[in-house]
């Protein structure tokens, strides 16, 4: 195992770093999605969620929790959560009312392999187990704090988020943006997890 300083910018290996970050992000959201009863509904959860990915949103959390003084193991359900929401954007993204996608990250589609009916319901618990997960499983955090990223995590999910970035988006195709909706487009949809991921 990589051991990384970032206290010591001279010794940092940034590529090392997110290549630990990753592997202990995915061993969490494995634990994380267990298969139980109904299984179809967690093994779509997982089949997205487990596909792949550079796991930045979740990385640049426990990197902020580690440049605030604390363990990163007290971040790791919020970035799991990260994640599971970000996996519940793309599943809901690729639907055919939405952009009607064959792929993501080299595979099949989540709609693609268990229908439109099941991935609808997978991204639906993906986003609610999220803001469970956070509050269930964070450890050795103020109560208060807990939920002020639940609070912080529900805003950017909604409207005044990734649903209100996904609604101009779609109002948007077929036509000429300008930069200020793009920017609403990209600040909203790609960019609104980020902000979670490092306040």
């Amino acid at each position: 195992m990589v051991t990384t300083n970032l206290d010591s910018p001279s010794t940092f290996d940034l590529k090392s770093y997110l290549h630990e970050r990753r592997i202990q992000v995915e061993a969490a959201l494995d634990a994380a999605l267990p298969v139980v009863y109904p299984e179809q509904i967690y093994e779509s959860m997982r089949y997205s969620v487990l596909a792949g990915g550079k796991r930045l949103r979740p990385i640049l959390c426990l990197a902020t929790c580690e440049l605030l003084g604390a363990r990163s193991a007290i971040a790791m359900p919020t970035a799991c959560a990260l994640e599971m929401v970000h996996t519940m954007s793309l599943i809901h993204d690729d639907l055919p009312a939405m952009d009607n996608d064959d792929y993501r990250r080299g595979k099949l589609t989540n709609h693609k392999v268990y229908g439109e009916d099941v991935a609808v319901l997978a991204g639906d618990a993906l986003l609610t187990y999220a803001f469970e997960h956070i509050a269930t499983q964070t450890k050795g955090a103020e109560p208060l704090k807990i939920l002020d990223v639940v609070a912080r995590l529900g805003k950017a999910v909604g409207a005044a988020g990734l649903v209100g970035g996904q609604v101009v988006d779609l109002a948007s195709e077929g036509t000429a943006v300008d930069e200020q909706t793009l920017t609403f487009i990209h600040m909203h949809k790609t960019a609104a997890l980020l902000e979670v991921s490092v306040t």
